[in-house]
């Protein structure tokens, strides 16, 4: 699968590209409202008075929000741009959560409403790095080192991110968390939205159809074996807590949350450190086959120092199969429609992610810890049926005969089409 050479230059010729790593932080800290948001909207309600089950029903509702708003945000950064939507809808969703966190739960309507709005205008920051890195990089092969770097870069953000949380919680207040991580989430976005590449950027024109980026059969299979995905890790954090709680030692759930960060950011560093040969989608399959391997060893539920290693064995395998879905996406979303596809990506994985925690809730009851862990390795085999099953429509878009878009995307916004046999 991966030739001798090592990719030349590695990550620091990636970061030093112009405007790249302004790209990256900004990307990040516009994103930590929503990758802080479960955890900083909890501890407010409790630090409220309300109830866990409150607390539930409000990330829930900004979940679902999020999950409408993401490809509908994207869709629109493709036909406006990315300044014209960005920016507005962070402020939009910051404002949103300003108003839950300065009302509390006095009003829950009002309550709903405010975390709905926050999650509605979260703005796709993620889907827009990926659609302007062509035009940033260049090259096909650094684009591709460019997935792998922001996959590792996400599992910094969801380790940092709670623990600025928790921080701002114990030197100020819940209350004052909210504001100054979406306060910080609209700098990032600005930081962003005022670069160069974001101004300059346009969309590849595009068919006018309603189905947009959902109109292309191998992105449609992508999305399907990714819920799946979404499903085992989310499982995978109910079924921690389960464990922790059996064992009688709450600090082993941050543990084996930590390992499973470690192991996901060692994976994607080491994955992006090479140059790749072959197809993308062929690559997809083998790595999601050891990525649903390396969960099945989890019901085995051992002793707390040998689960740790486990887990950070679960998250080896996460961050590559994330870098190498986005070149798959990138490859199969129909012209003009690359932000919407990727922010569609996003919303599969959390629609998953969700389900997957609901999911292992009754095995937890019904069968015990072990039983909320084989929710995951049930979910990673079942992602790879999804491949397989679709390995037809999940082909090289650049095969003679299959999708004649990339013959015709020479240049313009995204230049690394031009060099699409460079692997």
């Amino acid at each position: 699968m991966a030739t001798e050479a090592t990719a030349r230059g590695g990550y620091r010729d990636i970061l030093g590209a112009p405007h790249a790593l302004r790209l990256l932080a900004g990307t990040l800290v516009g994103r930590l409202p929503n990758g802080t948001g479960p955890i900083a909207m909890t501890l407010f309600v409790r630090d409220q008075g309300g109830s866990y089950s409150l607390a539930g029903g409000l990330v829930a509702a900004y979940g679902v929000a999020n999950a409408v708003g993401q490809p509908l945000l994207g869709r629109a950064v493709d036909l406006k741009g990315q300044p014209r939507v960005q920016f507005p809808a962070a402020v939009l969703s910051a404002l949103g959560m300003a108003l839950f966190a300065l009302t509390g739960l006095g009003n829950l309507a009002l309550a709903y409403a405010a975390v709905v709005l926050a999650g509605l205008f979260t703005p796709p920051l993620e889907g827009g790095l990926r659609a302007l890195w062509p035009s940033v990089l260049g090259r096909e092969d650094r684009v591709h080192r460019a997935y792998a770097l922001d996959a590792v870069a996400q599992e910094v953000m969801f380790t940092v991110g709670p623990l600025l949380v928790t921080l701002l919680v114990a030197v100020w207040s819940p209350a004052a968390a909210l504001l100054v991580v979406n306060a910080l989430g609209v700098l990032g976005a600005l930081s962003v939205v005022l670069s160069e590449p974001s101004r300059a950027w346009r969309s590849e024109p595009r068919e006018a159809h309603w189905l947009g980026a959902l109109r292309s059969p191998g992105l449609l299979a992508l999305l399907g074996s990714f819920f799946f995905v979404g499903l085992a890790l989310g499982s995978i954090t109910v079924a921690a807590v389960a464990y922790a709680d059996e064992r009688g030692t709450p600090s082993v759930y941050g543990w084996l949350m930590a390992a499973l960060g470690l192991g996901a950011l060692l994976g994607g560093v080491l994955y992006g450190a090479r140059r790749w040969a072959g197809a993308p989608e062929r690559r997809l399959r083998v790595l999601v086959l050891l990525l649903a391997v390396c969960y099945l060893p989890l019901v085995l539920t051992p002793g707390p120092l040998a689960m740790t290693g486990l887990a950070a064995l679960a998250g080896v395998f996460l961050a590559p199969v994330l870098a190498c879905a986005f070149i798959v996406v990138d490859r199969h979303a129909p012209a003009g429609t690359v932000t919407e596809a990727f922010s569609w990506l996003v919303t599969t994985f959390g629609v998953g992610a969700a389900l997957g925690s609901a999911a292992a809730g009754p095995a937890l009851e019904l069968a015990g810890t072990r039983a909320g862990f084989a929710v995951a390795g049930v979910g990673g085999l079942v992602a790879l049926l999804v491949l397989l099953a679709t390995g037809r429509v999940l082909g090289d878009p650049d095969a003679p005969g299959k999708d004649a878009r990339h013959a015709a995307r020479g240049g313009g916004a995204n230049p690394v089409h031009t060099e699409k046999n460079a692997l």
